[in-house]
């Protein structure tokens, strides 16, 4: 064998070598590692990555600040990096439209719920009655089954059990935002009751109305979501044409933030965006209750 041959050979031997003794090391270090998290732990490796520790607080806070929060978040951004107090003022003042528009929307998806609730009273209730119960029984059990009563399933109860006014006291109870369908339960319970019609059917009809108007209503939310999507995205060109200027070089910040035309294309844009938004929503909103 060459000396050149013996060289490379010693040389490639010595280089696997160390990468098995590294190998070793590394396996050596994991597992004490893995000791150590095991005995701090109590037999469990002890914490999450950082990865995912990061992932979890980002989920809690965006889930405990409120919407409108983000206003003032986002004009502090703004604000520190155009070096004006402008944007901070803009987003303390969109804090109570956002606000308004949280409201609105939690208060329609408790109105939905609602609806929701009372139809499956319905279903609930003509199951009680088909079982072979009284009405004032069948009601107190489908009431345990379902929330279609909201805040006046007390006094529903309580008339159906003394015997009182039970159609009152659902009509009473229909009050509640979402709870219209509570009318004709109230209906059908004076019909059934006072003049000795099947309640068991008539629930059947009152429940496949309540869901073919839910339905509907679905339907016309879902039609109307390509507007809302226009909408939202014409509101969101301006922001695209501030990025896109500060890409090609400018400075559209400074123009806006800290020039008297700037400032004067700042106000009348704002009002025109908001204007224009809240007539393109007040469309969409007018169609839907249509």
């Amino acid at each position: 064998m060459a000396i050149g041959e013996t060289t490379d050979v010693q040389v490639s031997a010595a280089m696997a070598c160390a990468g098995i003794a590294a190998w070793l090391m590394s396996g050596r270090r994991a597992g004490a590692r893995r000791a150590r998290l095991l005995l701090a732990g109590g037999g469990a490796e002890a914490g999450p990555p950082r990865q995912e520790w990061v992932g979890a607080t980002w989920r809690r806070l965006r889930e405990r600040m409120r919407p409108e929060a983000w206003s003032l978040v986002a004009g502090l951004v703004i604000a520190v990096i155009g070096s004006s107090v402008v944007p901070l003022l803009l987003g303390a003042a969109g804090v109570p439209l956002l606000g308004r528009v949280r409201r609105v929307s939690e208060a329609r998806r408790a109105r939905e719920q609602r609806g929701d609730a009372v139809i499956a009273l319905c279903g609930a209730l003509a199951g009680e009655v088909r079982a072979g119960r009284q009405p004032g029984e069948a009601l107190r059990g489908a009431a345990r089954d379902s929330d279609g009563l909201g805040d006046g399933q007390p006094v529903v109860l309580a008339a159906a059990r003394f015997g009182g006014d039970v159609p009152g006291a659902l009509a009473e109870a229909a009050r509640q935002p979402g709870a219209d369908g509570l009318v004709g339960l109230a209906a059908c319970w004076r019909v059934a009751v006072d003049r000795g019609a099947g309640l068991a059917a008539g629930l059947d009809r009152l429940e496949g109305a309540l869901r073919a108007e839910r339905d509907q209503r679905a339907d016309m939310r879902a039609q109307l979501a390509g507007s809302r999507s226009t909408a939202s995205m014409l509101a969101g060109l301006p922001v695209l044409g501030l990025l896109l200027g500060t890409a090609l070089g400018a400075d559209p910040l400074h123009v806006l933030l800290h020039t008297g035309p700037g400032l004067g294309c700042l106000l009348v844009g704002g009002v025109l965006e908001g204007v224009g938004l809240w007539w393109a929503l007040r469309i969409v909103r007018g169609a839907e209750a249509a």
